[in-house]
């Protein structure tokens, strides 16, 4: 089987920026990767502020924004390509910035998914992974847990420290994988009410002290009573976590983070077993008093890799998702998401000339 040169692309609900990997994978029995490039283009402060109020847009709003960002996402790409002076490109695969995600009333849009980005850039683009699986009955998401199966075999569980805290675990040769918690998308927000862009390795929680009832209150949600597969959104975010923090407004952020990274410790072991072999990646993965707080609460094997894995391994992933969609494998499993069954997701846009 040939070699796929890809550019990968991926912005997260953390909303720092547009991750870009370039990649080669090959096949001989199994998938192996190398990245060749990679780099993270950040948001100026306009588009964050865009980003983080998509939630409570209406759906002509957000089909502007869409046709702006789609010009961005391409600026991006031909800024990476023309820097690393990239030349053998077999397509784009690109996630784009998810702006509504409601599985239970059939609705996920990401923005950046313009037929328009393939003529932009001149380029094959595969993109819109999310929209044919919950047009099937599932959640859209975890789709990540299929690409780590592939290139991650030898871990039995991987979880991914980003906007929200997503475990993929491999029971009996079947996948399962779903959103544990929120994370970074609410450390980020107390951060923001001391002018703080993010808790830099977490050094403001660990100089907190925990505050029960809210640990507590939090520990009693019930999203964490379901079982999968189920996921997490802004929205839910909203809904469930924001009142929370209005809530215990009079507790200082240094206690809202330290009971915060409490609790996410908590839930993330709890979804992990004493003999796992675990690989942790994403922005969480620096925050060394949280890495600590679970690696007191579990005497699994905690791995942390490279900055490169850890910053990139989703726009990594959804590079490969790409490459599944291209050669027509199933990138999406109904034991993951709970679609009607696997299917192979994501449109295969070809430029116009």
């Amino acid at each position: 089987m040939k070699d796929y040169y890809v550019i990968g692309l991926m912005s997260g609900t953390s909303i720092d920026g547009v991750d870009l990997v370039y990649v080669r994978f090959s096949h001989n029995n199994s998938w192996s990767f190398k990245i060749i490039n990679s780099k993270t283009y950040d948001y100026d402060n306009e588009w964050q502020y865009i980003l983080k109020s998509l939630a409570t847009k209406d759906i002509k709003s957000i089909k502007k924004i869409d046709k702006n960002y789609t010009k961005l996402l391409s600026k991006y790409v031909l800024d990476f390509i023309k820097e690393f002076s990239v030349t053998t490109i077999d397509f784009v695969s690109s996630h784009g910035h998810t702006a509504l995600h409601d599985p239970s009333n059939a609705l996920t849009y990401q923005i950046g998914n313009l037929r328009e980005l393939s003529n932009y850039l001149g380029l094959k683009v595969i993109c819109d992974f999310r929209a044919q699986d919950v047009k099937l009955g599932g959640q859209g998401a975890p789709l990540v847990p299929v690409g780590e199966s592939y290139l991650f075999p030898e871990y039995n569980t991987l979880i991914n420290l980003g906007g929200f805290a997503n475990i993929t675990k491999k029971i009996n040769d079947n996948l399962i994988a779903y959103d544990v918690c929120p994370l970074n998308i609410v450390f980020n927000q107390l951060s923001s009410l001391i002018e703080l862009k993010y808790d830099d390795k977490g050094k403001i929680a660990l100089s907190g002290k925990i505050n029960i009832e809210l640990f507590n209150c939090l520990q009693s949600i019930e999203y964490y009573k379901l079982d999968p597969p189920k996921s997490l959104g802004v929205e839910w975010v909203n809904d469930n976590i924001s009142p929370i923090i209005n809530k215990f407004s009079e507790v200082s952020v240094e206690d809202l983070l330290h009971t915060f990274s409490n609790h996410f410790a908590r839930q993330i072991v709890d979804n992990i077993k004493s003999t796992d072999k675990v690989l942790i990646t994403g922005g969480g993965a620096y925050n060394d008093y949280l890495i600590q707080k679970i690696r007191d609460l579990t005497k699994s094997i905690i791995i942390i890799p490279d900055s490169e894995i850890i910053e990139f391994k989703e726009s990594l992933i959804f590079a490969f998702l790409g490459v599944l969609r291209n050669l027509n494998i199933n990138n999406c499993y109904s034991s993951v998401t709970g679609a009607i069954k696997d299917h192979s997701s994501g449109n295969i846009i070809i430029p116009e000339i």
